[in-house]
C-alpha cells in the first residue's frame, strides 16, 4: 500500500461526516478544538463590545450613557464572560487541537466526552448571553459575593442565570481536564517517555490538573447558593448559622488558582514558540517545569490574599502575605529561562515573537503590582480600587491574551494549511500594544488617587476626569486593534496562499503532517527517540507516510491508536475508538434540562433530565462494550498489544480516576464549609442535633463492609448494589432525623452531606448493575475485567464519602 492509498483508507475510516451535519456529529479532536476556539473568540468579542461601553461610561463625570442597573448587569458580564467562557475555553480548544498532535497520537482519549463538554459549553454560554440580551443578566459583579447575591438584595432571576449557567459551563472545564490529563499520560507515542514530552503538554498537564482540584469549590459554593436562594437552605445567612465569608473561602480557593490556570497554558505557549523564533532550544528545561509545578502548588495555598480586607486574624494575614510574595520565585524561573533562551540564540523578529517580547513588558508590570497588593498595609488602601482592576488587567492580558495571539500567528499556519500573506496582524500589534498599556496604566494611577471599582459614574472635582478620558480613548484604539486581528485571520485563512508544512523550522510532532491536518494525524505513528523530534529526524514525516511506524496497517478499518506506559512511554494496548455520533450533543441538551429547570422553577424538570442522562451513559457505555477477545493484535514494527477491552486499567479507569479526584475535592470543600461554620459562623451550636439513633450506623456499617468486599468478588455483583441500597437506606434515615433545614446552617450542611452520599451510591449501583448485565449477557470474562476495576473504583469512593459523611453528620448527636 502506497502514502496515497493509505491516506485514502484512513481517512475513510476518521473523516467526520461532511456539511452541516458534521458540526453536531463529529467527534474528531481537530473539529472540535477548532469549534472551541471559534466559540471562545465570538464570547471575547462580546466581553470586548462590553469593556467599550463600560470604558465609554466612565470616559466622562455624571455620565448619563448607561443606567445603574443595565451597568451593573454590563461589568458583571464583563467579567464572568472573559474568565469563564473565554480564557479557559479557549486553553481548552487550544489543548484539544494541539495535543494529539504533539504527542504523536490520533485522538484524544475520550472524544465523545470532548464533544459533551463542548456542547455544554455552548448551551451554557448562550444561556448567559440570553440573559443579557433580555436584560435579566447578573448584576452582582463576577465574584457574586452573598449578601449582595443572596433573594434579599437581589430577588429576581439574575443571580440565578450566573449561578445555574455558569456551573454547567463548569461541566466543560471538568470533563475538557479529565480529557487532557488522562490522553498526556497515556496517549502518546512509542518511547514519548515524561523526559521527552513537549513542553507544552507539561504545562497542559499542570493546568487540567489544577482544574480538576480548582474548580470543585466554586462549583460547591454556586450549588450551595442556589440552594439557599431556591430552597431557603441558609449557608451565607448569619441569622440562621450560615456566613457570607464561606462564599468568600469557596469562591477564591477557586478564583486565585484560576489566575494561574489562565497564565500556565500562556507560559507552555511561551515556552514552545520562544525557542523557535530564537533557533534554538529552551534553556533550563527541568527548571521550567519545576518551577510550573511550583507555581501550581503554591497557588492553592493563597486565597486568603483576596480576603485582606475582611477582618481575618494578624498572623493568617502575615502567613498568607508571605506566601504571595514566595510566588514571585517560580515566576521568575520562567521568566529568566525565556530570557537566557533568547540570548543564547538568533532571534528572528517575527509577528510572533513581537507578541512574545510585549507579554515580556507587560507581565513584568502585571507581577510587580502583585506582589505590591500582597502587602497587607498597601493591600488596605488599594483594594476595591481600579488598581485592583489594573493590576488584573496587567496580569490576564499580558500573561494570557497576548501569549495566546503570538501562539495564534504560530499555528494558524497548522490550523489553516496557508502562510501568513497579509500584514494587518503587524498594524494591529502596533495598536494593541500601546492601547492596552494606555487604558490599564493610567487606571493604576486613578486607583491610587481614590477611585473605587465597581462605580458606574463619578463626580467632577476629584482629579479623575482626564485620566478616565484618556484610559477610554485608549481602550478603543485598543479594540480596533482587535477587531483587526479578527479580519486578519478571517482573510488569510481564506484568501492566502498555501505554505509549506513547517514554516517556522519547529522540532515537534505537530508540523510532522500535511497541513491542514488530516482527520488521523498520522498515517503511522511515530518511535520518539528525542524531545524534539523533526529535528533530529528530519525525514520523519515521510517515513510516517510511507507507514513505517505504528499501526500504519488500515485493514482493520475502525479507528485505532496506542496507549503506553506513563513514564516510560513504552506501547501497553491499543484503543478502539467509537464513529461519529450524535448522542454528545444529544445528553449535553438533556443535561440542559436539569440547569433549565433549576432556574425557571420547573422542578419537575430536574427528575426527567436525571433519567435522561442516565439513558443517555448507558447507551453510550453499553457501545463500547466488547463481547469477544481478540487477543494480541499487530500493530506494525513486529510488536503485538491487546485491545483496551481486555486490560486491567482501560482508559475509563483512567478518567474515573481523575474524575473522582475532582470529585473529591468536591466533597473535601464541603467538609471544609462544615468545619467553617462551626467553628467560625455565629449561633453555633444549633438548638437540635441530628438523632437518628444506633441503626443508621448499623446499615451503614454493614453496606461499607459487603461494598469493600463485593467490589473484588466478580460474582458478587449482586451484593455491591445491596449494599449501595443499604447505605442509602441509612442516609434516608439520617434525613428522616434532621431537624428542619431552613431553619439553620448545620441542618442544611446535613442534609448537603447525606444527598452527596446518596447520588454516589446511586452510582455505585448502577456501574455495579451494569457489570452484572455484561455478565448476564455472558460477555467474555477477558473483556469485563477493566468495567470490574471501574465498579469498584467507584464503589470503594460511595463507601468512603458515605462512611466520612454521614458519620460527621451524625457524630455531634450521639455525643
Amino acid at each position: 500500500m502506497n502514502a496515497l492509498q493509505r491516506h485514502r483508507a484512513l481517512s475513510r475510516t476518521w473523516a467526520s461526516d461532511p456539511g452541516w451535519r458534521g458540526w453536531f456529529t463529529s467527534v474528531n479532536h481537530t473539529d472540535l478544538g477548532r469549534m472551541f476556539m471559534a466559540v471562545s473568540a465570538f464570547f471575547f468579542i462580546v466581553g470586548g463590545i462590553l469593556a467599550m461601553l463600560i470604558r465609554a461610561q466612565l470616559a466622562s463625570p455624571r455620565s448619563a450613557f448607561l443606567g445603574p442597573d443595565h451597568y451593573n448587569q454590563i461589568f458583571t458580564m464583563h467579567g464572568t464572560i472573559m474568565m469563564f467562557l473565554f480564557a479557559i475555553p479557549m486553553f481548552e480548544g487550544l489543548a484539544v487541537y494541539l495535543l494529539p498532535k504533539m504527542l504523536g497520537s490520533r485522538d484524544l482519549a475520550f472524544p465523545r466526552l470532548t464533544a459533551y463538554g463542548f456542547w455544554c459549553y455552548v448551551f451554557g454560554g448562550a444561556m448567559m448571553i440570553f440573559s443579557l440580551l433580555a436584560g435579566i443578566a447578573p448584576d452582582s459583579g463576577w465574584f457574586m459575593y452573598p449578601p449582595l447575591s443572596s433573594t434579599i438584595n437581589s430577588p429576581g432571576i439574575n443571580s440565578d442565570f450566573w449561578l445555574i449557567g455558569i456551573t454547567f459551563v463548569e461541566i466543560s472545564a471538568i470533563a475538557a481536564a479529565v480529557e487532557i490529563t488522562v490522553t498526556i499520560l497515556r496517549y502518546r507515542a512509542p518511547g514519548m517517555s515524561l523526559a521527552r514530552m513537549p513542553i507544552f503538554a507539561w504545562y497542559a498537564l499542570v493546568t487540567a490538573v489544577m482544574i480538576l482540584t480548582g474548580f470543585p469549590p466554586l462549583i460547591l459554593g454556586s450549588i450551595l447558593l442556589e440552594l439557599e436562594r431556591s430552597f431557603g437552605l441558609p449557608f451565607f445567612q448569619v441569622a440562621e448559622g450560615g456566613d457570607a465569608l464561606l462564599w468568600q473561602h469557596l469562591f477564591w480557593l477557586f478564583g486565585h488558582p484560576e489566575v494561574y490556570i489562565i497564565f500556565l497554558p500562556a507560559a507552555g505557549a511561551i515556552s514552545t514558540i520562544l525557542p523557535v523564533m530564537s533557533r534554538t532550544r529552551l534553556l533550563g528545561h527541568e527548571w521550567v517545569i519545576a518551577a510550573a509545578i511550583s507555581l501550581a502548588v503554591l497557588s492553592f495555598g493563597l486565597w486568603v490574599h483576596h480576603m485582606f480586607t475582611t477582618g481575618i486574624p494578624h498572623l493568617a494575614l502575615a502567613f498568607f502575605s508571605a506566601a504571595s510574595t514566595l510566588v514571585a520565585v517560580p515566576t521568575a524561573v520562567q521568566i529568566f529561562a525565556w530570557i537566557g533562551t533568547i540570548a543564547k540564540g538568533r532571534p528572528q523578529l517575527h509577528l510572533p515573537m513581537m507578541w512574545m517580547l510585549s507579554f515580556f513588558a507587560t507581565f513584568v508590570i502585571g507581577g510587580l503590582t502583585g506582589v505590591m497588593v500582597a502587602v497587607v498595609p498597601f493591600d488596605w488602601q488599594a483594594h476595591d480600587t481600579y488598581f485592583i482592576v489594573a493590576h488584573l488587567h496587567y496580569v490576564l492580558i499580558g500573561g494570557f491574551v497576548f501569549p495566546m495571539l503570538g501562539a495564534l500567528y504560530y499555528w494558524m499556519p497548522h490550523v489553516t494549511g496557508r502562510k501568513t500573506f497579509f500584514k494587518l496582524g503587524n498594524t494591529a500589534f502596533w495598536l494593541i500594544v500601546p492601547g492596552f498599556h494606555g487604558t490599564f496604566l493610567l487606571l493604576h494611577w486613578v486607583g491610587l488617587l481614590g477611585m473605587r471599582r465597581r462605580i458606574d459614574t463619578f463626580d467632577p472635582g476629584q482629579g479623575w476626569e482626564v485620566i478616565n478620558i484618556i484610559a477610554s480613548v485608549s481602550s478603543f484604539v485598543m479594540a480596533i486593534g482587535f477587531a483587526l486581528v479578527v479580519i486578519d485571520v478571517v482573510v488569510n485563512a481564506a484568501v492566502a496562499i498555501r505554505g509549506s508544512r513547517d514554516p517556522w523550522g519547529a522540532g515537534t510532532l505537530e508540523w510532522a503532517m500535511p497541513t491542514p491536518a488530516a482527520p488521523y494525524n498520522f498515517a503511522s505513528l511515530p518511535q520518539i527517540t528525542s524531545r524534539e523530534p523533526l529535528w533530529d529526524q528530519p525525514d520523519l514525516p515521510v517515513c510516517l507516510a510511507r507507514g513505517e511506524g505504528y499501526l500504519g496497517d488500515p485493514s482493520r478499518n475502525r479507528r485505532e491508536t496506542l496507549t503506553v506506559e506513563p513514564t516510560t512511554g513504552t506501547p501497553e494496548y491499543i484503543v478502539i475508538f467509537p464513529g461519529n455520533t450524535a448522542l454528545p450533543v444529544l445528553m449535553s441538551a438533556v443535561t440542559g434540562l436539569f440547569f433549565l429547570g433549576m432556574l425557571i422553577k420547573a422542578y419537575w424538570l430536574v427528575p426527567i433530565s436525571g433519567v435522561g442522562v442516565l439513558g443517555c451513559a448507558l447507551v453510550w457505555a453499553w457501545g463500547l462494550r466488547r463481547t469477544t477477545p481478540e487477543g494480541l493484535l499487530p500493530v506494525g514494527r513486529g510488536l503485538s498489544l491487546p485491545v483496551a477491552s481486555e486490560v486491567a486499567h482501560p482508559p475509563g479507569w483512567w478518567g474515573s480516576l481523575f474524575l473522582l479526584l475532582a470529585n473529591g475535592t468536591f466533597f473535601g470543600s464541603l467538609l471544609f464549609g462544615y468545619a467553617f461554620l462551626w467553628t467560625i459562623a455565629p449561633n453555633w451550636p444549633p438548638q437540635a442535633w441530628a438523632q437518628p439513633g444506633m441503626l443508621p450506623l448499623a446499615l451503614l456499617a454493614g453496606g461499607a463492609g459487603a461494598g469493600l468486599v463485593a467490589g473484588r468478588v466478580r460474582t458478587l455483583w449482586w451484593l455491591s448494589c445491596a449494599a449501595m441500597l443499604a447505605m442509602a437506606l441509612a442516609a434516608v434515615m439520617v434525613l428522616r432525623a434532621v431537624p428542619d433545614p431552613t431553619q439553620h446552617a448545620y441542618a442544611a450542611t446535613v442534609w448537603v452531606l447525606a444527598g452527596y452520599a446518596i447520588l454516589h451510591q446511586g452510582l455505585a449501583l448502577v456501574m455495579a448493575a451494569f457489570f452484572g448485565a455484561t455478565r448476564i449477557a455472558g460477555h467474555a470474562p477477558e473483556t469485563t475485567v477493566g468495567l470490574q476495576r471501574i465498579a469498584r473504583l467507584w464503589s470503594d469512593y460511595a463507601v468512603a464519602v458515605s462512611v466520612i459523611g454521614i458519620g460527621a453528620a451524625i457524630l455531634p448527636g450521639l455525643g
